[in-house]
């Protein structure tokens, strides 16, 4: 008897690539492995593989056996976990479903869906809203497709709408559609509809599509605003499929939910009420998410029944340079070494990393060692957010293709594009969250055979604290995906949306949004909406979706530009000031260029290529105002507080890195107007006998006191130097005064006389010095200024994560030294979603573990005196450091 896998697998060699991505079948894995990483692109065609004579069979299990018994590789691994195959668990066809679709499923290979499809389709039938969250490639897009065919060949009105993240994912998915409509050889006129349809071809598109594939943008810009052009289609919505849900979370999310209040306000007005259909990679709560986004009941379908073939997991620390300065092998070096060995061997693989410049530096790296080992530097490509379209679409095909044998991306590709069948991951750091983790690791992996995922840990303490303790990954589940909808940065703006496509009525509903009228009178004594009796309705002369960004706070972006007018690529603008202000080094496939203007109010940065042998860090100055006090939690000396907080940010300088030696080769002043995020945050007070306590030992945490003679000991030196920076010359401005700085520090003179000695011994003119902000912050950052409270904000930062099951950039931090709330030392958690996503106020609840978890991390650090991977970098961190933080942390655990 013939297998539901061989029919699928026979079919898969027969027809397209593409539909054989999205509906087939792979090898298993054990029901009792606790986790399951995502397994991608099983499946997809490999081809022209077959034609690269350095794809040689066996390669990995080859490699595999030579790295076991390699003692320099094998040394650092920490965990090296073998996930055998799992079988595939398959349900025959809904008795339900439309007899047409199960005739054209047999026809293509497909004799019974596996149960998870199974499931979602039934469901589906049922009138209930459905969210599918299995592996990358298990047949999600089946689980949504056959419902919403069914509605459609029965009734000849219906319509349906798909929504993709990107479009490059949406194009992969029409494709697919594209192959059951064919086989059914019905009459659904499936239309895409994004920013790349011709406006020629768009009233057609409004009058015809049956199954408009789009993508969120298009929707809140293109369609919501016009939607009297659209009165067929939303007339006869019946479903509205979201892909890769969890991919809307925080920011992003919370816009989503905002959009889909409109869609379903906008559907209702002609009478159409429709379901939703998800799919989502696998988190913590995909039922509480859907739930989140569509207000309404939804039913989870969770159990993967799809194969998957077997997986090498690693876990590699790199090797200790030096244990007293706890200074490992770069990270992306050892990567770069695994990833050529792996080239040497055949192995197709996606290296991913966490940054944009992450990404150019390794491919930079990458190319220079392949060429000298004798590769054509064409076979490793980067792949990332701000590549223009066309560039990316040609690297897909030619990873699909085999042209193209390493890729070094961001978590652009974290996503289901097809990017054809490779044979091992290479993870630059540790993505963030466990499920990122594994998105990432799936996105190689065959049907038969085995797959390679490495995990390279940085020198960061959460890289550190997950490769110590990989049974945190291996057997905890995924984090949560969390949103706002509600949050006034956010809904404020989709409500002025709503206003424009449909006047408000007073008491009009908008979701589940409580107290509506309230915010529309508001809006209304802003001047943005009209208020006429009991309805709300729009005043400016253009649509406001227009200047409302999905992804970010602010509404627009920066391009990036050529002196020769060809652009490079976009940047939000909350990034572009740390990425693309005047003197960085921005890279674009590898090449460097050098930002010579940036016009901030027209969003504009120009670049200039050149042999750049050195890239740019910026650094912002960060402060936080309470807004409003929700919560006290007293634990001991600590004092901890949920609160309303206002972040001022303003970046203010940046240093010139050396691409040899990340030797630190200049500074530069970075001029840019201060930015605003309004969210929620968590303070950390420490008592004042505390305070005291620390002291006593020689650990200061608090300003100090440099007695009732330092203003007029200060205006002295001032007026010696002429009131002139004495390193640069920069005179004192309004915005930027002058500081006197003490060459000696004063806690060098505390530590080794009384403190009145002390004091007069450490303000002597020889000791004083006038600088400018900029050769201060130099000067300061060379000698290195992080107290034990800097030390425990490093690793409350980088540790929280952890506990919150969230990504490292879901939060910051800030340190006061003197809290303008209470007047004593603290730190300041805080969400980076505009308005909050719920993360910073449950460090109340994780305080201890979280206490605990910072201390081990201090104890367990081999170095001497603080390092990148405890209380931060060597050169940060004044003499001492590590022990008072560790003090610090005795103190309050």
């Amino acid at each position: 008897m013939i297998s539901c896998w061989e029919n699928q697998n026979r079919f898969c060699r027969q027809t397209k690539r593409v539909f054989s991505y999205v509906f087939g079948a792979r090898e298993a894995r054990p029901k009792n492995i606790p986790f399951q990483i995502e397994p991608g692109n099983r499946g997809r065609g490999h081809g022209a593989d077959a034609n690269l004579s350095y794809n040689k069979p066996m390669a990995l299990d080859s490699l595999l056996s030579i790295l076991r018994e390699d003692p320099r590789f094998i040394r650092n691994v920490t965990a090296w976990r073998t996930l055998p195959a799992q079988a595939s668990q398959t349900a025959g066809w809904p008795a339900e479903l439309d007899t047409r679709l199960s005739v054209a499923g047999q026809a293509l290979g497909i004799p019974a869906l596996y149960s998870h499809q199974a499931h979602a389709v039934e469901a589906a039938l049922r009138g209930e809203n459905v969210i599918l969250s299995t592996g990358t490639a298990s047949g999600k897009t089946l689980g949504y497709a056959l419902p919403l065919l069914h509605t459609l060949l029965r009734d000849p009105t219906a319509t349906a709408l798909l929504l993709f993240p990107t479009k490059a994912l949406a194009h992969d998915q029409i494709a697919a559609l594209e192959t059951w409509i064919g086989a059914l050889q019905a009459s659904l006129a499936l239309r895409p509809y994004d920013g790349d349809t011709p406006q020629g071809r768009r009233a057609a598109i409004r009058k015809e599509a049956r199954i408009l594939v789009s993508n969120p943008d298009m929707l809140h810009l293109g369609i919501l605003p016009h939607h009297t052009q659209w009165l067929r289609f939303f007339s006869g919505l019946r479903y509205v499929v979201l892909d890769e849900l969890h991919t809307y979370r925080g920011v992003f999310g919370s816009h989503i939910a905002n959009v889909l209040r409109r869609l379903r306000r906008v559907a209702r007005f002609y009478g159409a009420e429709p379901r939703f259909i998800g799919a989502s990679a696998t988190i913590a709560n995909p039922q509480q998410l859907a739930e989140a986004l569509w207000e309404a009941p939804v039913t989870p379908v969770e159990t993967d029944g799809a194969p998957y073939g077997g997986r090498h997991v690693l876990f590699y620390n790199p090797p200790l340079l030096n244990a007293d300065l706890g200074l490992r092998a770069s990270a992306a070096d050892e990567a770069a070494q695994l990833t050529l060995r792996l080239l040497h061997a055949g192995v197709q693989t996606i290296v991913f990393a966490r940054s944009r410049l992450s990404v150019e530096l390794l491919l930079r790296g990458l190319r220079e060692r392949a060429a000298r080992a004798g590769f054509p530097t064409e076979m490793i490509q980067g792949y990332r957010g701000g590549y223009l379209p066309q560039e990316r679409r040609v690297i897909e095909q030619d990873l699909r293709e085999g042209r193209t044998r390493v890729v070094v991306a961001t978590n652009a590709l974290e996503l289901g594009i097809d990017i054809g069948a490779l044979d091992a991951s290479v993870l630059v750091g540790y993505p963030g969250t466990i499920a990122a983790t594994r998105q990432q690791m799936g996105r190689a992996g065959r049907r038969a055979g085995a797959s390679l995922s490495v995990l390279v840990a940085t020198p960061a303490p959460l890289d550190q604290y997950l490769i110590t303790h990989p049974e945190y990954f291996f057997v905890r589940s995924p984090e949560e995906a969390r949103l706002n909808a509600d949050a006034l940065a956010v809904v404020g703006s989709h409500l002025a949306c709503a206003a424009f496509e449909l006047p408000f009525e007073r008491d009009e509903p908008f979701g589940l949004l409580p107290e509506v009228t309230p915010l529309l009178e508001a809006l209304s004594a802003e001047g943005v909406l009209h208020r006429s009796a009991e309805r709300f309705t729009w005043l400016g002369e253009t649509y406001p979706a227009q200047g409302v960004s999905l992804r970010i706070a602010t509404a627009d972006n920066v391009v990036i530009q050529t002196t020769a007018g060809m652009t490079l690529g976009i940047m939000d603008r909350a990034s572009a000031a740390s990425m693309v202000h005047e003197g960085a080094i921005y890279f674009h496939s590898a090449t460097p260029y050098l930002i010579t203007a940036l016009d901030w109010e027209r969003g504009l940065a120009q670049a200039h290529p050149g042999d750049y042998d050195y890239y740019t860090v910026a650094a912002a100055a960060t402060s936080v105002e309470r807004l409003a006090l929700r919560e006290t939690l007293r634990r001991g000396a600590l004092t901890l507080t949920d609160e309303e907080v206002l972040v001022h940010s303003k970046p203010s300088t940046y240093r010139r890195v050396s691409l040899a030696n990340h030797d630190t080769l200049g500074w530069g002043e970075i001029d840019l107007p201060e930015q605003l995020l309004e969210t929620e945050g968590c303070r950390v007070t420490l008592a004042e006998a505390l305070v005291d306590v620390l002291a006593q030992e020689g650990i200061h945490v608090a300003p100090l006191d440099y007695g009732p003679e330092w203003p007029k000991i200060r205006e002295t030196i001032l007026t010696r130097d002429t009131h002139t920076c004495r390193l640069c010359g920069a005179p004192a401005r309004p915005e930027a005064p002058l500081e006197v700085h003490h060459l000696t520090p004063v806690r060098t003179f505390l530590a080794q006389y009384p403190p009145s000695v002390a004091l007069h011994l450490a303000h002597a003119a020889e000791n004083l010095l006038t600088l400018c902000s900029l050769c201060h912050a130099k000067v300061e950052r060379a000698r290195g200024a992080r107290t034990a409270l800097s030390g425990l904000s490093y690793l409350l930062r980088n540790l929280a994560p952890v506990f919150l099951m969230c990504d490292p950039g879901d939060l910051g931090a800030s340190v006061q030294a003197r809290d303008v709330e209470s007047g004593q030392p603290s730190i300041i958690l805080y969400d980076t979603a505009p308005g909050g996503v719920g993360l910073s106020p449950r460090l109340l609840g994780l305080w201890e573990r979280l206490a605990e978890a910072a201390l081990e991390r201090v104890h367990t650090c081999p170095c001497a005196d603080g390092c990148p991977s405890c209380v931060g970098p060597v050169g940060e961190s004044e003499p001492g450091a590590k022990t008072a933080t560790a003090k610090l942390l005795q103190q309050v655990v």
